[in-house]
């Protein structure tokens, strides 16, 4: 693992930097500033755990790259994401030429559908982050991918978050089933049951995507945040909309997916979805 000694330890602001360990191959393991500023963000979000995110002074480059990746999947959403999560971005308005504050996000989130955002350092644990669902609580990184592969990131960054998922959050639907997904989670007690549930959550509110007008489109925020394969993913292979099935199924994360589920209709993923969950 590539870690970062540097800032180690390192006082910022009153505060001890937070140590951040990236792999190898991560576009920002040789760049000691890019580190540095994890470490910087994850520090801030550690200081106070329970509150409000705090705020972050995000550069130019950072916000550069927001704009970057904002604009390109504006078009795209306009095209192949379902229409509830359309509605959510609307009602969201997320900026377009920064970096939104996750407090000013959060703010508007828990005006719209009840839920609110936490900040956390980076990745937490699986039960910690399902757990928190059920309380219509969404944990949030506050860090920007490497500038120079704005269309990539290997790990969670913002963009994802709130591109990804915040945006489906502030659709009534949506949040309802992410709500129903943390209960779901929590009922969940063996670690082979939460895989089970992993994997079907991995299939649906990461990559699933449903018939709606006549076309597939995505309600999965890891197609919505992906530049790349949202272009991609009707050509994966398309299996009937079944979470027993999913809960079955390998997958990758290092790659785009080969294998989506698509239910018939946003509708019918609805209640199939919700059904599966209560009887987890």
């Amino acid at each position: 693992m590539c870690v970062d000694k540097e800032s180690n330890g390192r006082d910022h602001g009153g505060m001890t930097m937070t140590p951040v360990e990236l792999p190898l191959d991560h576009p920002g393991c040789s760049d000691p500033a890019y580190r540095e500023r994890r470490a910087e963000i994850a520090t801030r979000a550690e200081a106070d755990p329970c509150g409000p995110p705090r705020r972050i002074e995000y550069t130019a480059d950072e916000d550069g790259v927001w704009q970057t990746v904002s604009a390109a999947l504006r078009p795209l959403h306009e095209r192949l994401a379902v229409e509830d999560y359309r509605a959510g971005a609307d009602a969201l308005e997320l900026p377009e030429d920064r970096v939104p504050q996750l407090a000013d996000v959060s703010v508007r989130l828990t005006e719209l559908t009840g839920w609110r955002i936490e900040a956390v350092p980076g990745l937490v644990p699986t039960r910690r982050f399902y757990g928190a669902l059920a309380t219509r609580t969404f944990l949030s990184t506050q860090y920007v991918r490497h500038p120079s592969v704005p269309f990539y990131t290997p790990e969670p960054d913002i963009i994802h978050e709130v591109i990804g998922h915040a945006n489906g959050l502030a659709a009534p639907r949506l949040a309802a089933l992410y709500e129903a997904a943390g209960r779901a989670s929590l009922r969940a007690i063996s670690d082979d049951e939460l895989e089970r549930f992993s994997r079907v959550f991995w299939f649906t509110m990461e990559f699933g995507v449903v018939h709606e007008r006549g076309e597939l489109r995505t309600y999965g925020a890891g197609l919505l945040s992906s530049y790349g394969e949202i272009q991609t993913f009707r050509d994966a292979d398309l299996r009937p909309f079944d979470p027993a099935d999913m809960a079955t199924l390998s997958y990758d994360i290092t790659r785009y997916q080969d294998v989506l589920y698509a239910a018939d209709s946003f509708e019918d993923m609805v209640e199939v979805l919700n059904r599966w969950f209560e009887q987890v």
